[in-house]
C-alpha cells in the first residue's frame, strides 16, 4: 500500500489560488475510491489548506489518481490543468505522515500553534468516513495524528498564548479601530464554525452589539445560541451603514464589491478564503481590509523552544507511525503465507485420512508434519521481521506473492474507529454548508 498526500497550502502558493482549488475538490468526492484506483480519500480544507491524503495499491495508482484530481479540479475551476497540477506538493508514505503531524500540532498553520486545526483534521477523517472513502490504512494515519497533537498540547507550551486566525484578525482590527469593542458596532457575515468562533472572541473582548447576517437564513438559530442580534436580507443594507467592524466569515460565492458597497468608515476583516468581500473595497475611502494575507504576515512567532520540542515530537511519532507500518504489513504477510501453508497441509492431510484412515499413524503423521511446517516458516518469519526493522517489508511481500502468489489483505476500516477527543474548531467546508 502507498500512502500519499496532495498539499496546497500558504507555504507554496497563495490564497487566491488556495481558495479557488478549494472550489474545484468537492467535484473529486468519492468517486476515486468507489470507482477509481484508490482504496481511500481524506480531503482536509481549511481557511489557508487544502490537502488530500490518499491511499493506494501502487504507485501506478497514485499517478493516476493525481492525473484525474487535477483534471477533475480542472475543469470545475477552468483553471489551466499545468497550472493546478504545479499547485499541489506530492508526499508519500513517510513523508506524507510527518507533513500530516505537523499540520495537525499548528506548526504548518499561519499562527503557529493555533489549535483550531486539531478540529479540523478530526471532521476530515469523520466526513470521509461518512462517505465511505476512509480505509484503515488512513484511519490509521489520522489517528496517529490526533495522538501527536494531544501529545503536543501536554508536553510543551505551543499555544499556550491561545493565538488563532480570529485572535490575530481582531487585534489587527484593534489597532486601526477608533471605536473601543465595547462601543463598536459589528456586523458578522455566516453562521457557521469559523462565525461561531469570531462570535466568542467578540465576546471576550466586551463587544455585545454584534449583528449577524446568513445569506441561508440560520442568523436566527445561530443568535439563539451564540448571542447578538439576526439580520434579515431587507435590513442587510441599513446594517452594513451602521456598522463600524464588518466581519466575513462565510465565504458567500458573490463576494461584495465595490460598487455595492456601502459608504462611510468601515473596518472589514475577510476571514472567508473565498472572500466575502471584493478586495477593490480597500480602495474606497475611509475602510480599512483586513484579510487572511494580513493575518499570515502580522502572525507573531512562537518562543523558539516550544517550536523545537514540538518538532521533536512530530519526529518520534513518525517513526513510530513507520515503525507500526512495517510491523504491521509484514505480520499481515506472515499470516497470510501460514495460512496458504496449513490450508496446503490440511488438504494433503485430508488425502491421507481418506486413503488410510484415521488412526494413530495418521495422527502422528500430521504431527510431524506440522512440525516440520512450523520449522520451515520460523526462518521466512524472522528474516520478515528483520526486513520490517529496516522499512524493507515490502520485499518480504513481494517474494511471497512471486512464489506462492498470496496477496496480503488490506485491514477492514472499522477495525479502527475514529477516537472524538480532540476539540472542535472550524473549517472552511462546514462554514461554507452552515452559511
Amino acid at each position: 500500500m502507498v500512502l500519499f498526500s496532495l498539499v496546497s497550502s500558504h507555504k507554496n502558493v497563495d490564497l487566491n489560488t488556495v481558495a479557488t482549488l478549494t472550489t474545484g475538490v468537492g467535484a473529486v468526492g468519492s468517486a476515486l475510491v468507489q470507482e477509481g484506483p484508490l482504496k481511500g480519500l481524506v480531503t482536509l480544507s481549511t481557511c489557508n489548506r487544502l490537502e488530500l491524503y490518499g491511499e493506494a495499491l501502487a504507485t501506478d495508482d497514485v499517478d493516476r489518481a493525481m492525473d484525474a484530481m487535477v483534471a477533475t479540479i480542472s475543469d470545475a475551476t477552468e483553471l489551466d490543468e499545468s497550472f493546478v497540477r504545479g499547485s499541489f506538493e506530492i508526499l508519500r508514505d513517510e513523508d506524507a505522515a510527518s507533513h500530516l503531524f505537523t499540520v495537525v500540532t499548528g506548526l504548518e498553520s499561519a499562527v503557529v500553534g493555533e489549535r483550531e486545526i486539531t478540529g479540523q483534521v478530526r471532521r476530515a477523517l469523520m466526513n470521509a468516513r461518512e462517505e465511505g472513502s476512509a480505509s484503515g490504512e488512513l484511519i490509521r494515519l489520522f489517528e496517529a495524528a490526533a495522538r501527536t497533537a494531544r501529545t503536543v498540547g501536554t508536553e510543551t507550551a505551543l499555544g499556550d498564548r491561545g493565538r488563532s486566525i480570529v485572535s490575530v484578525a481582531l487585534d489587527l482590527a484593534e489597532e486601526v479601530a477608533t471605536t473601543p469593542w465595547q462601543e463598536a458596532r459589528t456586523l458578522v457575515f455566516g453562521t457557521g464554525a469559523y462565525a461561531g468562533a469570531t462570535m466568542a472572541a467578540l465576546s471576550a473582548r466586551g463587544c455585545h452589539n454584534v449583528w449577524v447576517y446568513s445569506a441561508s437564513g440560520r442568523a436566527e438559530e445561530f443568535t439563539a445560541k451564540r448571542g447578538g442580534t439576526p439580520v434579515t436580507d431587507a435590513e442587510l443594507a441599513q446594517a452594513m451603514t451602521a456598522s463600524d467592524v464588518i466581519i466575513g466569515c462565510s465565504g458567500g460565492s458573490v463576494p461584495f464589491s465595490s460598487e455595492t458597497f456601502p459608504e462611510g468608515n468601515h473596518i472589514v476583516v475577510d476571514m472567508a478564503l473565498t472572500r466575502d468581500f471584493d478586495p477593490s473595497i480597500a480602495d474606497l475611502e475611509g475602510v480599512e481590509l483586513i484579510t487572511l494575507e494580513s493575518v499570515r504576515l502580522a502572525a507573531p512567532e512562537e518562543a523558539n523552544e516550544s517550536v523545537s520540542a514540538a518538532r521533536t515530537i512530530v519526529e518520534k511519532a513518525t517513526r513510530e507511525f513507520r515503525a507500526h507500518r512495517n510491523q504491521q504489513n509484514v505480520d499481515d504477510a506472515i499470516v497470510a503465507l501460514r495460512r496458504h501453508t496449513m490450508a496446503v497441509l490440511d488438504a494433503e492431510m485430508d488425502k491421507v485420512r481418506h486413503q488410510y484412515g484415521c488412526g494413530a499413524q495418521a495422527d502422528q503423521l500430521e504431527f510431524a508434519m506440522r512440525r516440520m511446517m512450523h520449522s520451515l516458516l520460523h526462518t521466512p518469519m524472522v528474516k520478515a521481521r528483520k526486513l520490517a526493522a529496516e522499512g524493507r517489508e515490502q520485499e518480504f511481500m513481494d517474494a511471497i506473492e512471486a512464489l506462492y502468489d498470496i496477496t496480503v489483505p488490506e485491514p477492514a476500516a472499522e477495525d479502527f474507529p475514529v477516537e472524538d477527543t480532540t476539540p472542535a474548531g472550524h473549517d472552511v467546508a462546514e462554514q461554507q454548508k452552515a452559511s
